[in-house]
Formats: structure tokens, sequence, C-alpha cells
């Protein structure tokens, strides 16, 4: 899971002084921009009126992509440090490979759960037989400062819990925990990830938690959430202070409901890195581009991606909406 954007710019995010602590309907576009070699994505956040929702703070769509005659998602080795990476899928499969060894498909509705920690290098593609369509999406949830050095480790979780709401609405939970149902996913700080499905005409009240700000990601179909129209390519940010959010689904749709506590400290990130200095950034930059610290990633066919140049200017952390 890469940004690869050959001129990254950097984004400050973090700290609760822009938190709403009431309800809001903020609705944000992604941009598209390209991942490897055949496979766009919306990017929804870091987003420009919007950089975090809880630890949450890297979000791509793609797809549904026909790639029966492409070679489908194809993203060379890359580094990560300080953040989490959550592989969900709605179609297709992506293989996982790590500097610890790790080898792992991902197809829908399993987790592919990696902790970068102190340093982790990657690589995903899709494998040479694959199914004609790739839906899904990619996460980076922030590590906080206790935890963000941890040793990097992978998990693929094949089975997760699930809840069935009353009039069509499901729901599998990803991370974190939703009405008493909870992921095995490793968590580091208060959140929640979950994938909603309902049927055209659900009318539904999702149960929520009054201290975290929650966002609401269109995979497929149009949903109310909120009275708001929500389709695919764009992402309702929520604010805070809700205790439950209606649904009425206008068609056979999807969404992935991603909330968590504000994450109180700020951060720098830039290219696929974490930090909370500019120094952390140089330094994991150099280090990558050096060969070291962060190990090899074995059996991807093609070179690795090496670290973009920095700004001129030093990274500074800041605040977490503009």
């Amino acid at each position: 899971m890469s940004n690869l954007d050959v001129k990254p710019a950097a984004t400050v995010c973090g700290g609760r002084e822009d938190v709403s602590a009431a309800p809001v309907r903020e609705l944000l576009t992604g941009r598209t921009v390209p991942l490897g070699e055949s496979t766009r994505v919306r990017r929804l956040l870091p987003n420009l009126g919007r950089r975090m929702i809880g630890a949450w703070c890297f979000v791509d769509h793609y797809g549904p992509d026909d790639i029966a005659t492409e070679p489908g998602m194809q993203v060379p080795p890359h580094p990560h440090i300080g953040l989490q990476t959550v592989s969900w899928l709605h179609g297709g499969e992506v293989l996982h490979r790590d500097s610890l060894g790790s080898k792992q498909t991902v197809r829908p509705r399993e987790l592919g759960l990696m902790t970068a920690g102190r340093a982790i290098a990657h690589s995903e593609e899709s494998p040479r037989d694959h199914a004609r369509y790739l839906h899904g999406a990619q996460l980076w949830v922030a590590l906080p400062e206790a935890s963000r050095n941890t040793a990097p480790s992978f998990e693929h979780h094949a089975r997760l819990p699930e809840v069935t709401g009353a009039g069509g609405l499901h729901a599998t939970v990803i991370l974190g925990e939703l009405d008493t149902a909870a992921s095995p996913g490793t968590i580091h700080s208060p959140l929640v990830g979950a994938d909603l499905t309902l049927a055209s005409g659900t009318a539904a009240r999702l149960p929520l938690e009054p201290d975290f700000e929650y966002a609401a990601l269109a995979m497929s179909g149009e949903t109310l959430v909120d009275g708001v129209s929500v389709t695919p390519g764009s992402l309702l940010y929520l604010g805070a202070g809700r205790r439950e959010l209606p649904l009425l689904a206008e068609s056979d749709s999807s969404l992935m409901l991603l909330g968590g506590e504000p994450f109180a400290e700020k951060i720098v990130m830039f290219w696929n890195f974490v930090g909370r200095s500019h120094d952390d950034i140089v330094q994991a930059r150099a280090d990558w581009n050096e060969g070291s610290r962060f190990g090899e990633v074995h059996g991807y066919d093609g070179a690795r991606l090496l670290a973009p140049a920095l700004p001129p200017t030093p990274l500074k952390p800041r605040g977490r909406a503009r």
C-alpha cells in the first residue's frame, strides 16, 4: 500500500483543536491518482479540507476495475514507518509480501493488517491468475507515540465478526468494535472500521460512540447518510457527538464506516512515512534509499521504489484540518 506520487507534498495533521464536538455533514470528493502500472485510485484522505478521522490518516478507494486483460495492481517494494496498513477488498485478490517473510493472498471481506512500527517494507500485486474485477480500499492508521516504534508485524484474518440489523443492514467489523462485536485485528488507539451492506430501501439507525468522530466512505450504490447522498468517490465526514447514524439505501449499496477518538498527537506524513518531526522523515528516507533498517522483500518481479526528494523547507506538524 503506497503513495506513488513522485513529488509528494508533506502532510501535517493531528491534534484535537479542529474536531467538531457536534455532528456535521461535510461531503468530501477524492482526486484520482495512479497506483502502480495500471491501477488508478480515488484518494479521499488526506483531503484539502480534512486530514484525519480518529487515527485513520489515509484512504484510497479503487474500482470496480475490469482487469481481465490487465496486470491489475502492481506496487513494487516500498517502506513504511509509524502506521498500520489495512487492505480491504470487495472484489479480486491482492498478494502481499513483506520484509518479515510474510506471503499472503488477501481476498474479499478478509482483513490484511500490517503494522509497520519502527520499519517494514512490502509489495502488493494482483496474482498472475486473477479475477476479472478489482475493487477495494486501502487505508492507513497512524500509530500513537507509545506504539510507533513497536516491532513490525502482519496479520491475516479470514473470518471477521458480523452484525445484522433490522430491515436489511449487514455489517462486518474490520477493526475495533461495533454494537458489541469486536474484530480480532490489533489496534493501538480507540477506533472502528466496518463494512456496511444495505439492500435497496433499507432504513436503519447504526449505534455510534459519541466520543468518536466518524466518516462514511461509499463503496458502491447510493445511500442517504444522515440525509446526505453518498456515492462512490465521496466520503462524508460526520464529526463527533453522535449516538446513532440514520441510513437509507437508495439502491443496493455498501459503505465503509471509519471512526475513532480524535487523534491528539500531531504527526508528519511524507510519502509512505508517518513521523513526528522532520528528522524522523529524513532518517527514514535515508535508511530506505541506502538499503538499511527496513529489510528486503523477496519474490516480487521488479525493482523496489526509491524515496522521492524532500521538499526544500523543513516539515512541521500542525493541525488536522486545513
